[in-house]
């Protein structure tokens, strides 16, 4: 079963057109205008062996709404092509260290939305992306993917390494929270 799904979502602020199979090999082609969230896309496909094939225009030169409508794409996406959830390890958790940067992360795929970010990030700005942004962006890809999501800084001082050690966190996560590891649903409900 290949777990595919193209979308796209056009507004007055944004066009962007997705391919995400979540049965691939980590393989990328991002582009929007913003250096820095290409990137940290790319971390999120390499890291979660998820292909990803995003274009993305902000038509009203607004980062904030192209990274919000990146995110609800993406968690829609996601959410999407995990059909009924059926053998899906659903959990998962982990600690990664980049540099002095350490991050913890959870995750339950679990159609309970929710979000939580503990940490403070020093700088305002890291390259051309506004940290705030952050937050915004996992807390949009957590309540359209049907996540709940947790990400805390144990440790660091540097934005751009905290900042990508948590997109790394999160795709290492994520690629073991989809993974198939039976045939049934896993939840006592019977669905997700």
């Amino acid at each position: 079963m290949q777990r595919t799904i193209e979308k796209t979502r056009t507004t007055k602020e944004t066009d962007i057109n997705l391919k995400l199979n979540l049965d691939g090999e980590g393989l990328y082609k991002i582009e929007t205008p913003c250096n820095f969230f290409n990137h940290m896309l790319e971390q999120l496909s390499a890291h979660s062996g998820i292909n990803i094939d995003l274009s993305a225009k902000a038509l009203d030169n607004n980062f904030h709404h192209l990274i919000e409508d990146c995110a609800i794409i993406i968690g829609q996406a996601i959410n999407e092509a995990l059909k009924d959830k059926k053998g899906i390890a659903r959990y998962s958790n982990m600690i990664l260290p980049m540099d002095e940067a350490l991050i913890l992360c959870a995750l339950d795929i679990s159609q309970r939305p929710y979000f939580k970010l503990d940490m403070e990030l020093k700088d305002e700005k890291t390259d051309d992306f506004e940290t705030i942004l952050f937050h915004h962006f996992f807390n949009s890809l957590a309540l359209n993917a049907g996540i709940c999501l947790h990400i805390k800084m144990l440790d660091g001082y540097d934005t751009h390494h905290i900042i990508e050690a948590s997109f790394k966190a999160f795709a290492k996560c994520l690629k073991e929270a989809i993974k198939i590891t039976s045939d049934k649903i896993p939840s006592t409900k019977g669905l997700l």
